[in-house]
């Protein structure tokens, strides 16, 4: 059987750990939250995080930092932390590399206006 991960409430949650990118093949494929992923949203996906919170994430290798929408699930490949748009890991530097060393910080649910 595979491993299971439960959804839960992390009001603090401070993190350091690897993240990954995923683009092209998962592009305009649902989501967790059902939306379409769009690989150039500035959105991230977690194991257990609350869906659609905002996490604010800072690449520990160059000092980049963005906050970004969660709306799926994973990485569920070793021990990655979080799974990053396309375009959110362009923004922090991370596509050249694959993998980086980050920080993922909790911020609260998103707003409304932050969901699409």
């Amino acid at each position: 059987m595979g491993n299971y991960y439960t959804p839960k409430h992390e009001p603090y949650y401070d993190v350091e750990g690897i993240a990954s990118w995923y683009g092209d093949k998962f592009h305009g494929k649902p989501t967790a939250t059902g939306e379409i992923y769009n690989q150039y949203d500035l959105t991230v996906a977690h194991k257990t995080l609350p869906l659609n919170s905002l996490l604010y994430v800072t690449n520990l290798e160059n000092g980049k930092s963005l906050m970004l929408r969660l709306n799926d699930r994973g990485p569920f490949i070793g021990n990655r932390i979080i799974d990053l748009s396309s375009a959110a890991a362009k923004a922090l530097g991370t596509t050249e590399k694959g993998l980086a060393k980050v920080r993922v910080q909790y911020a609260g649910p998103a707003n409304k206006k932050d969901i699409r």
